[in-house]
């Protein structure tokens, strides 16, 4: 008996083994398997003419297809640059969009910039594991999200510049197949930007003016993603323009799933939720999150991108997912926010539209000059002295 029973746990080890063996799935490991009914495809800017004029001309308000199939497939790798160059053409005024399955409403609507991880209207590289933006000084912009599509896909851009893109370059790598595999999401992307307020109260971050307030239902938070539908929220890009020197990122991270109507994942705060600490200023690039941008003024002063993408643990919804995040403790501070946020659905949906032009104009930086304009202020509302320093008023008040 006891050697039956030794027997059958060797074999129940085994039988263990194989099946985590069978269910190691990895890019490494899944690139061996020899693929059935799979054409490779690409779709780019090349030259038909077998010249070297490998580009396409996007004129001012133009919108053109550059990606367009009619059965199913996976886009597997995208890559773009441009010109003019950055300094020249604002890639937060180059909208990218994507319709699955003949839809007619995009899945994915952005300016290319930020949905690249380029904030602003920036130009820096940065490297994830889904998105690159590559050299030249972050010009070269890649994707490797994976986008399936059942009936047919296009993708299109539309420069809202005042000026053509006179050079607009690209690849489009795809498989097409003879059907996807059953409970394959679509994936989408949305762009969100708002100027966040300051309450009448004032700033009063790390307590500096006073005892905070609380905030436990996030009504007034920065939205990151409202989704409806099923599927699983795997990443954001988020951009942030602070006009103050006190740390930005206090604000904790709210996500509510199916409804619920108190957060059912609440964080401790911004730089948490990115995994990172302690109100860093350091440029990380981890292929799962880090910092492709950080300000480099006086305190947190500036633009800072942080993102986080849920490669290995995706967050999962039947019905709804809100995620919003706090500007500040209890949105007690002024800031200027934008982010992607990237999902998966059971189906393709359209996304809300974007903010206009005008809403994504950057606001301009705070210098050096500006800081002396509000010492000079505060010098007269002081008295004026000579003596006067800086820190009068804070330790008066024992703040």
């Amino acid at each position: 008996m006891k050697h039956i029973s030794l027997c059958a746990l060797f074999l129940f080890l085994v039988s263990a083994t194989q099946i985590r063996g069978q269910n190691l799935r990895s890019e490494l490991s899944d690139i061996t398997r020899i693929q059935h009914n799979v054409k490779s495809k690409r779709v780019s800017s090349y030259d038909t003419t077998g010249g070297n004029r490998d580009w396409v001309v996007i004129k001012k308000g133009e919108k053109q297809t550059i990606f367009e199939a009619s059965t199913a497939g996976v886009i597997k790798h995208i890559w773009i640059t441009m010109g003019p160059s950055p300094e020249r053409l604002s890639r937060n005024d180059v909208i990218i969009r994507m319709y699955w399955d003949g839809n007619t409403v995009p899945s994915v609507e952005s300016p290319i910039g930020p949905f690249f991880g380029q904030g602003w209207e920036e130009s820096y590289e940065f490297t994830s594991l889904p998105l690159v933006a590559g050299p030249l000084k972050g010009r070269s912009l890649v994707s490797y999200f994976q986008m399936p599509f059942a009936k047919g896909a296009r993708i299109e851009i539309e420069n809202q510049n005042d000026r053509d893109i006179t050079n607009f370059y690209y690849y489009i790598d795809y498989e097409e197949v003879k059907q996807l595999p059953p409970n394959t999401g679509r994936f989408h992307a949305w762009y969100n930007k708002k100027y966040v307020e300051a309450p009448p109260g004032g700033e009063n971050e790390w307590e500096l003016l006073g005892e905070p307030g609380k905030n436990k239902t996030g009504a007034d938070n920065y939205l990151i993603a409202d989704i409806k539908g099923k599927g699983h929220f795997i990443g954001v890009n988020y951009y942030v323009h602070s006009p103050s020197p006190v740390w930005y990122g206090e604000g904790d991270d709210m996500i509510f799933i199916d409804g619920s109507a108190m957060p059912t994942l609440h964080g401790t705060g911004t730089e948490d939720y990115f995994n990172t600490a302690w109100s860093p200023k350091t440029i990380y690039n981890h292929p799962y999150f880090g910092a492709g941008r950080v300000n480099d003024d006086n305190g947190w002063l500036g633009r800072t991108h942080v993102y986080r993408f849920h490669m290995t643990d995706p967050i999962h919804f039947d019905r709804s997912f809100r995620f919003s995040i706090e500007h500040g403790h209890n949105n007690v501070l002024t800031l200027d926010l934008a982010s992607v946020a990237y999902w998966y659905q059971s189906e393709a949906v359209g996304v809300p539209a974007i903010p206009d032009k005008e809403v994504r104009k950057p606001k301009p930086f705070i210098d050096y000059r500006d800081i002396h304009r509000w010492r000079h202020e505060w010098r007269k509302n002081q008295g004026n002295q000579g003596d006067l320093w800086g820190n009068e008023k804070s330790k008066q008040t024992d703040l």
